[in-house]
């Protein structure tokens, strides 16, 4: 479904060349849930918005599908990829509310341009808004903006999944979350993830989500993929586990990286 190729990325910053991603090969299927754990500085977000297309590699080559689409922008790969980010106020119109939102997400699938909410579709809200365990469904006319961190990421991720994307992309979306709400988020996702087999990209500084989340794990450092955990593998992880890899490697200094709440 997702093929990186031999990634290369480098930026200018003054009179030096930095390498934020060095040749990274990575391969993602349908149902694959990605966690990608690495410092500050690793290459995640580099790697996830060269997904996005929202900058172009330096060298290599992205496909989805067997699609070369490693020149095409953001704005076209938009019908098979959906993104999360860490801020709870960038995936919904807040002054909308929820049912408009959630219709406005439905839409983007459908291609069509009509917003009207039939009592079918409200339905439809109400029992997808009951299955996130926070009464949402008794707030579908509420402004977004009046929803907590946690109950507007939650929506965020509802509206992702609706929209129908193949490949699902989520940039540390619980970082801005308390430890309560970031793992309720944290198992909503997973709930997703598992009941439409959405292939998912979930960069995170928790090395317990990264653990307890996913069929798969990598770490980053300087650009590169310096470990991969899969299958039996990844499920015997424990955190000090991660914890001495990242001190092979000379970072476990990174107060975000060691943080387990």
């Amino acid at each position: 479904m997702l093929m990186l190729e031999r990634i290369r990325k480098t930026f200018r910053s003054g009179q030096d060349l930095v390498v934020a991603l060095g040749g990274v090969d990575l391969k993602l299927s349908k149902g694959d849930f990605l966690t990608v754990i690495g410092s500050n500085g690793a290459g995640k977000s580099t790697l996830l918005n060269i997904i996005a297309g929202s900058i172009l590699p330096t060298a290599g080559r992205v496909s989805i599908n067997e699609e070369d689409v490693t020149l095409v922008p953001a704005y076209r790969r938009a019908r098979w990829i959906g993104r999360i980010t860490q801020d709870p106020l960038s995936g919904t119109a807040p002054s909308m509310t929820i049912a408009e939102n959630l219709a406005l997400a439905a839409k983007r699938s459908r291609r069509s341009f009509c917003l009207a909410i039939t009592r079918r579709k409200r339905l439809e809200m109400v029992e997808r808004m009951h299955a996130l365990g926070m009464s949402l469904e008794r707030r579908l006319d509420d402004p977004v903006s009046l929803l907590s961190g946690g109950e507007r990421q939650a929506l965020t991720v509802t509206m992702a999944t609706l929209a129908n994307p193949q490949i699902l992309l989520l940039d540390e979306h619980t970082a801005a979350l308390d430890p309560t709400n970031a793992l309720k988020v944290s198992q909503l996702t997973q709930e997703f993830v598992t009941k439409t087999g959405i292939a998912t990209i979930m960069v995170t500084h928790n090395m317990e989500h990264a653990i307890l989340l996913g069929n798969r794990l990598i770490m980053m450092n300087k650009g590169e993929i310096v470990y991969q955990f899969a299958g039996n593998e990844k499920a015997t992880l424990e955190v000090p586990d991660l914890v001495d890899l990242f001190r092979k490697r000379h970072i476990c200094d990174d107060e975000l990286l060691l943080e387990r709440n």
